[in-house]
């Protein structure tokens, strides 16, 4: 288990390919530890995942590491659950319907709600 924690919620709060990438990292390893994992990604982040995820994938690939849409793609494959601000899907003129399905959407308040003992990492 991941300590006495029972799980990881992050909160990106800007469109950081870099700042994604390690969220990603950090909510899988928490996961494959037995811990809840959790992506909150607030206003300003939210249309990172509309777009191509493509920024500094060159440098990964040439060190036999996956594109970040695989990296997102194996969060949400193995449990971790990403939450979309509902006030960024609109500031970004986003509707859900033309997102990944497995997207979760919702509000700073419920992510707090339902915090319980989660370490809460804003990035």
């Amino acid at each position: 288990m991941f300590g006495a924690v029972t799980g990881l919620t992050i909160v990106l709060a800007e469109a950081s390919a870099t700042r994604l990438r390690t969220a990603l990292t950090m909510l899988l390893a928490a996961q494959a530890l037995g811990a809840r994992a959790r992506l909150f990604l607030d206003s300003e982040a939210v249309p990172i995942v509309a777009g191509p995820l493509t920024e500094g994938d060159d440098t990964f690939a040439a060190a036999g590491l996956p594109p970040t849409t695989q990296l997102l793609d194996e969060a949400l494959v193995a449990g971790v659950r990403v939450v979309l601000c509902q006030t960024g899907l609109a500031l970004a003129g986003l509707s859900a319907d033309h997102l990944d399905p497995r997207f979760d959407y919702g509000g700073i308040v419920g992510i707090l709600a339902d915090i319980g003992q989660d370490r809460l990492v804003i990035a």
